[in-house]
């Protein structure tokens, strides 16, 4: 399997999985992250770490890829998105990265607001927190602004909303001597999309919802009972894993799954039974 380019795998329950493709990418762009969405528009839009020059970014500021497509099998590259432009920090540094760039769509105003993870330090994990943009068009974008600030270094955040309340599930990257093994999944709300959001104490080691070490968090109804399932990345063991929770905010490890071998950072989205099978038929030839 080859890493940080596009690929794509069914399921019907949420727990098995699989690929398209032979297990192959479906696009030879490089990318790392990828979350793919269909807006109210119809068309599919990828955000994903990585797009721009490194020359660029040490003017301006660094980039995410940007692209779409109108049935998931031809995509369309569009110019970097440079959320960060121009942004510094307290000494006049640039941020050093933009990673894993979601957009949420918010059926009250017509806006996408795009959030994603920046550090102005050279380790991009180092003391990040994240940033938010919002857009109408694609075209024009509201300056960066800090999106959530938590007591601790965080990546990775994904949306979802239910009955008036935004979760903001993301990940602690917090780990070492002083602070112990903590690089796992947290969850926030809010009742307004922008926050200020309020962290949810979990269960686990030190209030993660997930075991460590894990990251890329997805969330999705359960295909199968009332009930989400959180979907997310053990980066360091190269395997998927999976959680259930009747109400977003407790959450039990699924052990009965299975995923593509080597899968990384995703998203999940919902297909029709036509466009599942247009792409089984597409990808099979």
């Amino acid at each position: 399997m080859q890493v940080e380019k596009l690929h794509i795998a069914l399921s019907t329950d949420g727990r098995h999985w699989t690929p398209l493709n032979n297990n192959e990418p479906v696009w030879e762009q490089q990318m790392r992250d990828p979350f793919v969405r269909r807006g109210p528009d119809g068309l599919w839009r990828i955000l994903a770490t990585g797009g721009g020059r490194v020359a660029d970014r040490e003017k301006v500021g660094p980039g995410c890829l940007y692209a779409t497509s109108k049935d998931l099998l031809r995509w369309q590259v569009e110019a970097p998105l440079r959320l960060m432009k121009d942004v510094r920090n307290d000494f006049g540094a640039l941020a050093r990265n933009i990673w894993a760039p979601e957009w949420f769509y918010d059926d009250k105003t017509g806006e996408y607001i795009l959030f994603w993870s920046s550090s102005f330090r050279d380790a991009g994990w180092k003391e990040s927190r994240l940033w938010y943009s919002k857009t109408r068009d694609w075209k024009t974008f509201t300056p960066a602004k800090m999106f959530f600030n938590p007591p601790y270094s965080v990546i990775d955040g994904t949306l979802l909303e239910r009955g008036g309340t935004y979760y903001l599930y993301h990940k602690e990257e917090e780990f070492g001597v002083k602070t112990g093994e903590r690089r796992a999944i947290r969850v926030a709300t809010s009742k307004n999309l922008e926050g200020p959001y309020s962290i949810v104490q979990g269960h686990l080691n030190n209030g993660q919802i997930v075991p460590v070490i894990t990251e890329g968090p997805t969330v999705m109804k359960d295909p199968v009972k009332p009930g989400w399932l959180l979907l997310y990345d053990y980066c360091m063991t190269n395997r998927f894993g999976a959680s259930y929770s009747p109400d977003l905010i407790h959450w039990a490890v699924e052990n009965d799954v299975n995923f593509p071998s080597e899968a990384r950072h995703g998203t999940v989205s919902r297909l029709t039974a036509a466009e599942a099978k247009t792409l089984i038929e597409s990808y099979s030839k």
